[in-house]
């Protein structure tokens, strides 16, 4: 009998496993992979803004409207507890941003550019709005000519500060005919982001909230002022800018000045010669916490003055060897916390500001992002995302959560998504890189891997080179792993989030010692996985990972298919025609006309007749950044040594197409990446360009 019972709960066990295995994969046969085409359905969160009480947040959802071609972002509010669902506060259709609280909490304010009753046929600019949390209609606060780029309540509610466009040309009133050229006089006269400069600068205002009476705080035309911050007791402000007067001949010495909030003189606060930005008062005033870099080659620190000037500034945390961002005082000043870059994640940490002692406050497989404090009710809240999902808001208890953790989810923005989608996950390896470094890499199976079976693989090289790949949410990968392929990511050297000396490592080395980090990492997944065919490697990467990926396929014929975005492929001409006029002395050792020779022996361009690998250059018509001709000088070499290329380049783009692009040009550039690497890699004839389709 006993035997027999043993025999029947062993059948049972065997009868639920092979019930429970079976309704996987059956769960698991009905999700689809992921595709281009998926982005115009998602949610993306931004903004995250602490309610005074410390008890709810407004935060920013922005969807795409495929017809038209737009993104449309809106503000939404959910209260910590969970107690009840998110609501949105504001119309989608009239896209609405940077939602700030008034210091009572009874008002949110925030900029749209919405059109008034009264105004008809005007340009409508962007302008501050004040939502009432009582209910009723947002009404206007602001009524600049050029519109509001950013704003901050006063702490006593009575005024904001604003930050706007001014120049002579506003002051035109005669009806002469205006010329329509462009006329500079400094070597900085276009930026990739905002495009060609005219005569308009970034200055400071001071709005009454209640009557919306103006006063003009700075002013000038040869520098711009941004980031405005209130002490604590309302009396003055400081800001971010470039007094030295050469802020547009390449000058980079940006300081944090204060000045009396009804205006007088300036008082300096830093003193580095290199830029000084993100001033954050503490809580008495007598204290401005600020980032800054000493020289040009360092890493940022976080520094310590007096608010009244007039004294040198301390670091607030020895031998801080990451990079801070979204600095915040804490704890009635006992504390800073910052968010930063670290080994492919990104975490929040901790200053105690007595003893300069740093601790991660967060940790985990993710990215977390934009983080806001409550002191009342010790409530850490933040955006993070993952390899397999978007950005959602979490909540962590600062008092109760004494472990480091990822905290409690708040809104559950592409919940729907997650049950329908196959998404892969990202394995981390590390491997040696050039001169014996450790080198982190990631690697993705591609969907519906089988054992025995061979699958092609796609490297890909983060731009910058100062930027960071990792844990977090990158569609393109799901993609490509939805189409069959395995993918590989590395951070050789010259990126960031491991130390300064490896980010440095970079220098005069750009298609030296880089490049043998990511050859080696490729090496090393192939001996890893026997089931990778070695001749189905693809290759891809934007800007500096365009770069790298053009000198690749110069210097290597181990790929048998590349895409290049943005990238650049002659140092010689790209000097003094993009954006930055000559912004690589620091990675070559010297300017242009210093290093002329080690300029062109790191171009591609050089190595163009050694290319075999078939190559797709995309490429945006206003990128002042990495300019056109950088890609049009690529796809004619290669066309003149035989190579199989072709060209596409996309309409009213900059260099951010593939991030902030019209969503059209965005989705059809990763189709495009996928006609290629189909093409190439698949060996299917029957590939399609996606504009023939």
């Amino acid at each position: 009998m006993k035997r027999i019972l043993k025999l029947s709960v062993a059948l049972l066990i065997a009868l639920i496993i092979s019930s429970s295995l079976m309704a996987g994969t059956s769960q698991q046969a009905n999700k689809r992979g992921i595709t281009p085409e998926d982005y115009y359905a998602f949610q993306f969160l931004s903004d995250p803004q602490m309610a005074p009480d410390g008890e709810r947040v407004a935060y920013v959802v922005t969807t795409v409207d495929r017809k038209q071609n737009r993104r449309f972002s809106s503000i939404w509010l959910t209260p910590l507890d969970s107690a009840t669902p998110p609501r949105q506060l504001t119309a989608s259709h009239l896209s609405s941003h940077a939602p700030r609280w008034s210091p009572d909490g009874q008002a949110l304010a925030f900029i749209s550019a919405r059109p008034s009753a009264n105004e008809t046929g005007e340009t409508v600019r962007p302008q501050v709005w004040s939502l009432s949390m009582q209910g009723g209609e947002p009404h206007r606060l602001t009524s600049f000519k050029n519109g509001v780029s950013s704003f901050q309540w006063s702490p006593d509610g009575k005024r904001l500060v604003c930050v706007s466009r001014v120049g002579p040309s506003d002051n035109r009133t005669d009806n002469r005919e205006r010329s329509d050229v462009r006329h500079y006089k400094h070597i900085s006269y276009k930026f990739n982001d905002s495009g060609w400069f005219d005569d308009k600068r970034s200055h400071l205002f001071v709005v009454e909230v209640e009557n919306g009476n103006t006063k003009v705080l700075t002013s000038g035309n040869d520098w711009d002022d941004s980031d405005p911050q209130w002490s604590p007791d309302g009396a003055h402000l400081a800001f971010v800018s470039n007094r030295t007067g050469k802020a547009f001949d390449g000058d980079r010495n940006t300081d944090v000045f204060v000045i009396p909030a009804d205006g007088g003189p300036l008082t300096k606060i830093s003193d580095h010669p290199e830029p000084d930005y993100s001033p954050r008062w503490s809580p008495d005033g007598k204290t401005l916490a600020f980032i800054g870099s000493v020289v040009e080659s360092s890493h940022p620190k976080i520094w310590l003055a007096a608010s009244v000037g007039n004294s040198a500034a301390i670091l607030a945390v020895n031998d801080l060897d990451l990079i801070p961002a979204n600095l915040t005082w804490a704890e009635d000043g006992k504390a800073l916390y910052f968010d930063a870059g670290v080994k492919g994640e990104t975490q929040v940490f901790r200053v105690a500001v007595a003893s300069q002692e740093l601790k991660p406050i967060t940790k985990g497989a993710h990215a977390v992002r934009n983080f806001v404090i409550s002191d009342k009710t010790r409530k850490l809240v933040f955006m993070a995302n993952d390899f397999t999902h978007l950005d959602d808001l979490y909540v962590l208890d600062m008092v109760a959560d004494t472990s480091a953790t990822t905290g409690r989810k708040l809104t559950h923005l592409n919940e729907r998504w997650w049950p329908q989608l196959e998404l892969m996950e990202v394995e981390r390896l590390s491997y040696k890189g050039a001169d014996g470094w450790d080198v982190d890499g990631f690697f993705v199976k591609p969907r519906g891997w089988k054992a025995g079976a061979k699958y092609p693989m796609v490297l890909s090289i983060h731009g910058g080179p100062a930027g960071m790949y990792g844990v977090e949410w990158l569609h393109e990968f799901q993609v490509y792993a939805a189409n069959g392929w395995a993918v590989f990511f590395t951070n050789p050297r010259g990126s960031t989030g491991y130390g300064e000396k490896f980010e440095r490592g970079i220098k005069n080395e750009w298609g030296g010692k880089d490049y043998v980090d990511v050859m080696n990492g490729v090496e090393t997944i192939l001996k890893k996985y026997d089931w990778i065919d070695r001749e189905r490697l693809g290759v891809t990467g934007g800007s500096y990972g365009g770069f790298l990926t053009n000198w690749i396929v110069g210097h290597t014929q181990l790929f048998k298919a590349a895409v290049t975005l943005r990238s650049v492929v002659n140092f010689i001409s790209d000097e003094g025609t993009r954006d930055g006029a000559y912004g690589h002395k620091r990675d070559f050792g010297g300017d242009l006309f210093e290093k002329f020779e080690l300029y062109w022996e790191r171009s591609p361009l050089q190595y163009a007749k050694n290319v075999k690998t078939p190559i797709l250059i995309l490429h945006s018509d206003n990128d002042y950044r990495v300019p056109l001709e950088q890609g049009e000088q690529w796809f004619r070499a290669l066309k003149f040594y035989g190579a199989t290329a072709e060209l596409v380049i996309f309409p009213r783009e900059n260099h951010n197409l593939t991030r902030t692009g019209e969503p059209r040009h965005l989705v059809e550039s990763l189709n495009w990446q996928l006609y290629w690497f189909d093409k190439y890699l698949n060996h299917n004839p029957a590939a399609v360009p996606p504009d023939a389709k």
